[in-house]
């Protein structure tokens, strides 16, 4: 006999519309930072993130961008040509202005070392790539600032 699955729910589908139109509204204006060498990676974080109503800096090595744009929250890819994202991160924690700002890190690892180095130097959460547009939304909602 032939069982077919049920289709896999999401978390979203849960919700009525207006407790989604609710989510989208509670991160517009959210300005966040999107640090990764993937043009593909920064473009997807990017498309997901304007329709939930976010500003979004792209960037690719961005220490001097964030202290012009001031981010509320900052993604940053762990494997990078110049600095690596631990280093980012540790950099970012380290400066007084930004220590309080939330950094998440991104990485294809999904590694228990991996997850644990990153807190080591400061990072808030760990986002395995390639993230969905529900698990990057629900980050964003985690660490953003509450706006009044």
């Amino acid at each position: 006999m032939l069982m077919l699955a049920a289709r896999p729910t999401t978390l979203l589908e849960h919700y009525t519309t207006e407790e989604r139109v609710g989510e989208a509204t509670s991160l517009a204006g959210v300005k966040v930072m999107v640090i990764d060498d993937s043009n593909t990676i920064r473009r997807s974080a990017e498309i997901f993130l304007v329709q939930a109503g976010c500003k979004v800096i792209l960037a690719e090595d961005a220490l001097a961008k964030i202290t012009d744009h001031q981010p509320d929250l900052i993604f940053v890819d762990i494997m990078m040509p110049r600095l690596d994202g631990y280093q980012t991160c540790a950099l970012i924690k380290k400066n007084t202005r930004f220590a309080t700002t939330p950094v998440i890190m991104l990485s294809s690892k999904d590694g228990l070392f991996d997850r644990a180095r990153g807190r080591m130097v400061g990072s808030d959460e760990y986002l395995t790539k390639p993230f969905t547009k529900d698990s990057l939304l629900k980050t964003v909602g985690v660490h953003a600032p509450v706006r009044t």
